[in-house]
């Protein structure tokens, strides 16, 4: 029995031993292939932190660079680039956008760049234009289909732009038609905001459209001699015995400036100038504004103070029909005296509150020389009192900045906003 325990041990030495011999084979083998796997992650992470610093560097250049040269859009406007300012070149342009890309993306940054430059090619009151703006967008894809997707805006953004590009239209005075009703109606459906916006604009605006009693062309026309006619012809509809007369200058001897003068007087405005006084004086005021659709034209006025024992007079002899404080019975005294009938003064058109208006008139180049030459022409055509009455310059535009630099240059004083400057009886004969 002994022998055999002690076999046992012997054996039992030996697998503990072998078992020993084993690990520390195993334990020399995986050493070796940590120390090659840590070399290895050394070698990636020393080329990761390279990578690194090699895109910090690539940064900061591309910074520096970014910051010495301009700006670069990160899309091409197409209409900033174009050589030709054309209606045809814009037409163009919209008909490659559409024909590019069958699903036509970024539409709606390509419509609001197009209104945006519609000034430059002259093409915002164009109608056929803004059709063409329309039909950029794709077909039957922005139809809501049911009451939440009508109600809820369906494509909010692609339906506010078509409504911004209905409100230029309205801004300008561009009329819609039927034809931008079927686009709409393929575009948005029937319950699209932008077809709600084109039916309000075609209920309001032929109600408006030719609601002014003093029709103008479309587009106005460029001559200032045309405009300054229809601007005084304008003015004078307030009495239809008016006459608008055209001069020149050139037939006025020692005139400088050779232009034309468009006047208006009526025959009511000349018994006016010949009944005032000799000794009063009368002014030429402006520039004033008036406004024909986008362009606009100075005129002046030839007016005199308010006569105020007139308007008094007038005022005293009215009298309330509807007071009924003082009342006359006819049964126990004698009857009222009826004023309707009585001849008395009656008060013209042209004699306001502020004063009496005796003519207007546009000239072309707006200075003291044109409106001396029209006075002298008033005084050859009809109204001789003007040879003997006082005249005074009374200009209210205010002078510019370089004016009064180039008047400072010259050290010569800047005169005031409002100049009275006299014009003798002498000084018109002369």
């Amino acid at each position: 029995m002994i022998r055999k325990l002690k076999g046992l041990l012997t054996n039992s030495n030996n697998s503990f031993a072998s078992c020993i011999i084993t690990w520390k084979t195993y334990s020399n083998e995986v050493k070796p292939k940590k120390e090659e796997s840590e070399g290895e992650n050394s070698e990636s992470d020393s080329y990761q932190q390279q990578q690194q610093q090699r895109k910090k560097q690539d940064s900061e250049e591309q910074r520096k660079t970014t910051s010495t040269t301009s700006f670069v859009p990160a899309v091409r406007n197409p209409f900033v680039e174009a050589s030709e300012k054309t209606k045809s070149v814009y037409m163009n342009m919209v008909e490659i956008f559409t024909e590019r890309d069958i699903r036509r993306r970024n539409h709606v940054e390509f419509i609001y760049a197009a209104m945006k430059h519609m000034a430059e090619f002259g093409v915002e009151r164009d109608l056929d234009v803004y059709k063409a703006l329309i039909n950029v967008l794709p077909k039957g894809k922005f139809i809501p289909r049911n009451i939440f997707q009508s109600e809820f805006m369906h494509y909010p953004k692609q339906q506010q732009c078509i409504i911004d590009l209905l409100e230029q239209m309205e801004d300008l005075g561009v009329m819609p038609d039927y034809e931008m009703e079927a686009m709409l109606l393929n575009v948005f459906g029937r319950s699209g905001h932008p077809l709600r916006k084109y039916w309000r604009m075609m209920y309001w605006m032929p109600k408006f459209k030719n609601l002014s009693p003093w029709p103008l062309p479309n587009p106005v026309p460029d001559s200032a001699l045309t405009m300054a006619k229809l601007a005084i012809e304008r003015m004078c509809t307030v009495d239809v015995r008016s006459r608008v007369t055209v001069f020149e200058t050139k037939n006025v001897l020692d005139a400088i400036d050779d232009t034309w003068i468009v006047s208006g007087m009526s025959p009511d405005q000349t018994q006016l100038l010949h009944k005032h006084p000799h000794n009063k004086a009368i002014y030429i005021e402006g520039p004033f504004l008036i406004w024909l659709r986008s362009k606009t034209i100075n005129y002046f006025t030839l007016r005199a103070d308010p006569d105020m024992e007139f308007l008094k007079s007038l005022n005293s002899n009215t009298e309330d029909e509807d007071d009924v404080t003082k009342l006359n019975v006819p049964f126990f005294g004698q009857p009222p005296i009826s004023r309707k009938n009585q001849v008395g003064k009656v008060r013209s058109v042209h004699q306001q509150d502020d004063g009496t208006i005796f003519a207007i008139c546009a000239t072309g180049t707006s200075t003291k020389d044109s409106l001396l030459s029209w006075i002298r022409l008033l005084e050859a055509n009809g109204n001789p009192v003007l040879g003997q009455i006082p005249v005074l310059f009374r200009f209210r535009s205010k002078i510019s900045d370089k004016v009064k630099e180039i008047e400072s240059s010259r050290e010569i004083k800047a005169p005031s906003a409002t100049s009275n400057d006299h014009v003798s009886a002498d000084d018109l004969k002369s």
